[in-house]
């Protein structure tokens, strides 16, 4: 420690002259052999005193007792956690000895191959109203993450579902307006994402055999990419990107700040850009990026900028998404976490209706109450006008953290109300309860009120809406967890929204 990092010089000494004054105490015969110890300039030697070294305390003649060990730590102890169904190599989470490493790729980037299968398996029985239609049924999706370690910094990863394809999961119509009875298979041997993973400092030591201080850490491949939580950019496409990570400024007064630029050229998820049946034109939109993400002014930074790039017919769609968010605690009290989404620069020249004009304000709040770790009231707001739009999203609105009664869930596409801020404000106001850590319940309200007449063809809420959302989960193991949600939705003019559905999840 130097004295810029806050801790006096003469501190500095004294931790230097007593680990000196040790090893003069155990150097003694090379003192007597006229051999002086090597003293660093920026230290002093001080007078050794053996005096206040005392003998370390001797427990034998009292028992061992484990027990009393585990004592001194709270009794924590190591926690329970399932087995991947795949472990080849090095298990995850062990302890050593670990196997010797090979060094065909340099001496200074060692190689440890592992190969790891894990991922979860969801079954959920749902009844969901969405006003249109009403439908009874059980479905499940299988995710399967494969990873396959080279080194400690490098990996090639993929991620399958093999249960589900385009939106549509493998499920059981129990009973509703399709009549019911109806089963579907959804299997699918796809990829949804494939990369490679490294970071040019490592594999550049150990084709150089020289070390150097490079700290560039990439992605390449059919690569999913999430920020700003999910609200801004959560989506997989074919490009990549790569993080500036580890920088600071006293200038600025940035303590820790990463910069990550990102270029995707297939495979783009954006409402920005659909085709002929309504779905998102994937193959014909590129993305090119960047963020960063800054500790600084006793709080959080997050910005970003986009530009979405599209050929042929599409091109008229093309535009710039920008955002700048910061995440603070005040007085102890408030934890607020506040964002801006701006979308520019679309020229449809009047002749069809731009899809990303707008801009979107976020604002999440939580208060830290006398158990902040398990009592949590929150309220969050928002306000949206025109056409805002996330930069790369599937199947979710800008909405998507601001509560239970806006969330996107999957499987049974359990009904929420408007999660796209499209001419919209409202919030969700909600407590949730932790208990002993080992189990959460969530309830909430939500609103939904437009801006404009009703029913305007560019907002998909047709009037004011408002939600009642209750969640409750818990492990029952360590690998099986289960949820409940049930939610109702009022809205005015059109016919209201309803759901309950029950999940039990198996972690591998």
């Amino acid at each position: 420690m130097g004295g810029s990092q806050g801790m006096p010089v003469r501190a500095d000494r004294w931790l230097l002259g007593c680990a000196m004054g040790a090893a003069l105490a155990g150097s003694s015969a090379l003192a007597e052999e006229g051999t002086a110890p090597i003293i660093p300039p920026n230290a002093e030697q001080v007078e050794h005193d053996r005096g206040v070294f005392q003998p370390d305390p001797s427990y034998e003649d009292k028992p061992y007792d484990p027990e009393a060990q585990l004592d001194i730590y709270g009794g924590k102890r190591a926690a329970p956690t399932p087995r991947a169904a795949i472990e080849w190599g090095r298990e995850i989470y062990t302890s050593g000895p670990l196997q010797e490493s090979y060094t065909f790729l340099g001496d200074k980037n060692p190689v440890a191959p592992n190969f790891y299968v894990y991922g979860d398996f969801q079954s959920a029985v749902a009844y969901t109203d969405n006003g249109a239609k009403e439908l009874g049924q059980v479905a499940v999706r299988l995710s399967l993450d494969i990873d396959f370690q080279i080194t400690s910094t490098e990996r090639i990863h993929a991620f399958m579902r093999p249960l589900d394809s385009d939106g549509q999961f493998t499920r059981c119509e129990i009973f509703g307006d399709n009549d019911g009875g109806a089963c579907e298979d959804e299997v699918n041997g796809n990829v949804e994402t494939i990369f490679f993973e490294g970071d040019v400092g490592p594999i550049a030591q150990g084709l150089s055999g020289e070390y150097n201080a490079i700290e560039l850490p990439f992605a390449v491949g059919f690569v999913p990419l999430l920020m700003q939580n999910g609200i801004w950019y959560e989506d997989a496409a074919v490009g990549g990107a790569f993080t500036i990570p580890f920088r600071n400024s006293a200038t600025f007064d940035i303590s820790n700040m990463d910069i990550t630029a990102f270029a995707m050229f297939d495979e783009v998820d954006s409402q920005a850009f659909l085709n002929g049946a309504g779905k998102t034109a994937q193959n014909n939109v590129q993305i090119y990026g960047i963020t960063a993400f800054i500790e600084a002014s006793e709080g959080y930074w997050e910005l970003g900028y986009g530009y979405s790039d599209a050929d042929d017919a599409l091109d008229q769609f093309s535009y710039h998404n920008a955002t700048v968010a910061f995440a603070k605690r005040y007085f102890n009290r408030l934890s607020n976490s506040t964002r801006l989404i701006v979308n520019f620069g679309q020229d449809t020249d009047g002749a069809t209706a731009e899809t990303a004009d707008g801009f979107a304000i976020l604002s999440e709040n939580s208060l830290v109450t006398g158990e902040p770790a398990v009592l949590v009231p929150y309220l969050n707001l928002f306000a949206g006008f025109h056409r805002p739009q996330g930069l790369a999203q599937q199947d979710r609105g800008l909405l998507k953290n601001t509560g239970l009664n806006f969330e996107f869930e999957a499987i049974t596409q359990f009904p929420r109300l408007d999660d796209t801020a499209r001419d919209t404000f409202g919030g969700a106001l909600g407590l949730e309860y932790l208990f002993n850590l080992d189990q959460q319940i969530v309830v909430e309200v939500a609103t939904n009120q437009i801006i404009g007449e009703p029913g305007e063809p560019t907002r998909p809420a047709f009037d004011n809406e408002y939600g009642f959302g209750i969640r409750y989960q818990r492990p029952i193991t360590a690998a099986w967890i289960l949820r409940a949600d049930a939610m109702y939705g009022l809205r005015e003019r059109v016919d209201d929204l309803a759901g309950f559905r029950l999940e039990l999840r198996r972690k591998f």
